[in-house]
């Protein structure tokens, strides 16, 4: 079963943190991270006054074959890196682990990833390999995503399933509202009650599968 964990890790600890080195009250925000071959192209946002030294000192990098400049808005900056991330134990820890990154953040001292395993054994092969590599993990909450009689669509029936993909993509929930619920039950050649029920157990099914089941795995963490 799949299982997400949080983890902190030193700045210092893993080699894009040492590429991505912050001061002061600046933090940075992995929104991507795309692999190529030995590569890893990075987009990452910086938030908060970042010196006239800090591109500088991120171009300079061995590991590093370029930095880009791709939006600026207010204080945040976004940059696209061009990063060889075999240079960094810590993702490549990741990568044999076959871990997905789904947030990042960094400040001068400390990063904090939250990563999703296939398992709860990926996870410790994954701490077995960062102390073996003199890789600082601190762990943090740990749970599962969904509840296991959930499946892959969260418990979700085809049908409730398809309505609701249809009917989130038609713009129903939108305001003002893209499709009516008669429109959308002469799709399903079913009656507007049916369309409203349909709908109405499909989200009540998703957020029981989803948000519902972290909050009691988080209870139940925390407890």
């Amino acid at each position: 079963m799949a299982v997400i964990a949080h983890l902190r890790v030193s700045a210092d600890a893993f080699e894009l943190g040492k590429i991505l080195s912050m001061t002061g009250g600046t933090s940075v925000q992995l929104e991507n991270l795309v692999p190529l071959g030995e590569k890893a192209v990075p987009l990452f946002s910086v938030y908060g006054d970042i010196g006239p030294a800090f591109e500088a000192d991120i171009r300079t990098h061995a590991a590093v074959g370029g930095l880009r400049e791709v939006s600026k808005h207010d204080e945040v900056v976004l940059y696209a890196l061009d990063w060889t991330v075999s240079e960094d134990a810590f993702f490549a820890g990741l990568s044999e682990a076959d871990a997905h990154l789904l947030s990042a953040t960094g400040g001068p001292d400390t990063w904090e990833f939250e990563l999703r395993f296939g398992t709860h054994e990926a996870l410790s092969t994954f701490q077995e390999y960062c102390t073996d590599n003199d890789i600082g993990v601190e762990l943090g909450r740990i749970y599962n995503p969904t509840r296991p009689e959930g499946g892959p669509f969260y418990g979700l029936t085809p049908p409730q399933r398809e309505t609701l993909v249809r009917a989130v993509g038609a713009g129903y929930y939108s305001i003002p509202r893209g499709i009516s619920t008669k429109a959308l039950a002469e799709e399903f050649d079913i009656s507007d009650q049916a369309v409203t029920e349909r709908l109405r157990r499909a989200i009540a099914t998703l957020v029981d599968n989803t948000v519902v089941a972290a909050m009691e795995e988080k209870a139940a963490f925390d407890g």
